[in-house]
C-alpha cells in the first residue's frame, strides 16, 4: 500500500471509529464491527459492517451514516459498504454463517461462470468465502478455477480438505471423479453426493458459502433446500423469452421451501463494441421484466465480454484476475446488493455447522 492509500485508510478508520456501535457504545472499529476495509487507487472504498443477527435492524441506518463518513474523506470518490447480519461463530468445528445458492432452471445461461465470479466478488468485499460446486451432472469449477487434476486431501477425522483457489475455499464433485468418464447419476446417487459435499468437508470458519447448483428443479435442488437453511437464492437467466418461464419455476421452487430470493441476474444481456454501441443478441430486458412481475429484486446485467470468456477458459476468474475490469465491477456491485438483501430479507439464523 502506498503512502497516499495508507493515509486514506487511517482517516477512514478514524471517521468510522467516531460512529458509536449501538450495542457496546464503542467506536465501530474498536468494537470490531468493521472488516475488509480497502482503499483503491481510483478512490473507491469498500468495507463490511458485521452486525449481530438479533440486533441487525439497529444497524440499517448506521450503514448509511458509515457510508457518508467514508465519503467525507478527501480522495474518496465511491463507497461500497456492506451490512451483514449473523450469529457469531463458535469455537470448535468449522462453521458457515450464510449459505447462498446460485441457480438456474435451464442450462446454458452461464450460471457457473456467474457463481465463481460472485464468490470472488464476496471475497473482495472482505468475506471469508467458500465455493461448493454441486452440479453433479456437469461440474465446472475445476476448469473455471484452474484447479486441474488436483485432489482434496482426507483429514484424520475423515473429512475432506477444501482446495484453495483465488482466495476461496473450494470443493466440487469434479475434484473427486474422473473427468473423462460420463457423469451418470440416478436420483439417490445425486442426493447422496450432495449430502457428502455438505457434511464431510472441513470448511472452517466462513462468512459465505456459495453453492453452484445444477440447472433445473429436480432431486438435487430439493434435497439441498430441505437439508440446509439458505440465506437466499440468486437466479441466473438470459434475456431470452424461452428461458424466462423457467426462471418463474425456479423462483417458485425456492419460495415453496421458504428460501428468500435475493435477486435475479441477467447474464449475456448485450454485446458492446469498441464504439460503445450495444447489441442485444438474446433480447432486451427480459430477466429484469420477469423479476418485476414476480416481485423479486433485480440485481443487474452482465454483458457478453470476451475477457470474461477468456478468463473462464484460462481458469482465472475475471473478478480475481482483473478486479478493476468493468465487468468485475458489475460483479462486485451485484455481490454488495445481494448481501444487502440477505440482511433485509433474512430472519435471524443460527450458525450453520458442517459436521
Amino acid at each position: 500500500m502506498n503512502n497516499r492509500l495508507a493515509l486514506i485508510t487511517e482517516q477512514l478508520k478514524s471517521r468510522l471509529d467516531a460512529i458509536n456501535d449501538p450495542l457496546s457504545g464503542k467506536g465501530l472499529f474498536t468494537a470490531g464491527r468493521i472488516s475488509g476495509l480497502q482503499a483503491h487507487e481510483d478512490g473507491k472504498v469498500s468495507f463490511t459492517i458485521e452486525a449481530p443477527a438479533a440486533a441487525s435492524a439497529q444497524y440499517v441506518a448506521l450503514r448509511a451514516e458509515a457510508e457518508n463518513a467514508a465519503r467525507s474523506v478527501e480522495g474518496v470518490t465511491r463507497v461500497i459498504a456492506v451490512l451483514t447480519a449473523h450469529e457469531a461463530a463458535k469455537a470448535g468445528a468449522g462453521a458457515v454463517k450464510r449459505i447462498i445458492a446460485v441457480a438456474s432452471a435451464k442450462g446454458g445461461v452461464g450460471k457457473s461462470t456467474v457463481a465463481v465470479n460472485l464468490a470472488c466478488a464476496f471475497a473482495s468485499l472482505g468475506m471469508k468465502t467458500g465455493l461448493l460446486d454441486l452440479d453433479v451432472y456437469g461440474p465446472s469449477a475445476p476448469t473455471l478455477l484452474g484447479v486441474g487434476a488436483k485432489k482434496p486431501k482426507m483429514r484424520a477425522d475423515k473429512t475432506l480438505e477444501p482446495l484453495p483457489a483465488h482466495g476461496l475455499a473450494t470443493m466440487s464433485v469434479g475434484y473427486l471423479v474422473d473427468p473423462s468418464q460420463a457423469m451418470i447419476w440416478r436420483g439417490a446417487m445425486a442426493t447422496s453426493a450432495v449430502r457428502q459435499m455438505l457434511d464431510e468437508v472441513a470448511w472452517g470458519e466462513l462468512d459465505i458459502l456459495v453453492l453452484d447448483l445444477p440447472p433445473g428443479t429436480g432431486d438435487v435442488q430439493v434435497t439441498l433446500v430441505q437439508r440446509v437453511p439458505l440465506a437466499g437464492a440468486i437466479i441466473v437467466s438470459t434475456p431470452q423469452e424461452m428461458v424466462l418461464a423457467d426462471v418463474r419455476r425456479g423462483v417458485a421452487m425456492f419460495e415453496k421451501t421458504h428460501a428468500p430470493i435475493l435477486g435475479v441476474i441477467e447474464n449475456m444481456a448485450y454485446f458492446e463494441d469498441a464504439s460503445g454501441k450495444r447489441t442485444h443478441i438474446f433480447g432486451e430486458g427480459g430477466a429484469r421484466r420477469v423479476a418485476g412481475e414476480i416481485g423479486a429484486p433485480f440485481l443487474g446485467e452482465i454483458p457478453i465480454d470476451v475477457r470474461l470468456r477468456e478468463s473462464a477458459d484460462a481458469g482465472a476468474p475475471l473478478m480475481a484476475a482483473q478486479p478493476d475490469h468493468a465487468v468485475s465491477q458489475r460483479f462486485r456491485a451485484i455481490a454488495a446488493a445481494a448481501l444487502d438483501n440477505v440482511a433485509r430479507l433474512s430472519k435471524p439464523a443460527p450458525t450453520i455447522r458442517m459436521s
